[in-house]
């Protein structure tokens, strides 16, 4: 598998979302002092790290779906 490509099997509703959740990925990993590996392979990272990740990337996605919510682009 080459960089960017993952093994999961969850396919995106949006896939044109893609690039952005990508972006927003490599965001919150060097926000949170954690290193994306280049290869794109996960498999060496701490599961602590990369639930880290995970954890804040539902947070930011849940921010901005509630301010769309409610109106407001901030």
């Amino acid at each position: 598998m080459g960089a960017g490509q993952s093994r999961s099997s969850n396919q995106l509703v949006v896939p044109q979302a893609n690039a952005a959740l990508d972006q927003l990925k490599y965001e919150v990993a060097q926000e949170l002092g954690i290193a994306i590996p280049q290869d794109g392979y996960y498999g060496n990272m701490a599961t602590r790290d990369t639930g880290a990740i995970g954890g804040h990337i539902t947070r930011r996605l849940v921010q901005i779906a509630e301010q769309t919510l409610a109106g407001g682009n901030r």
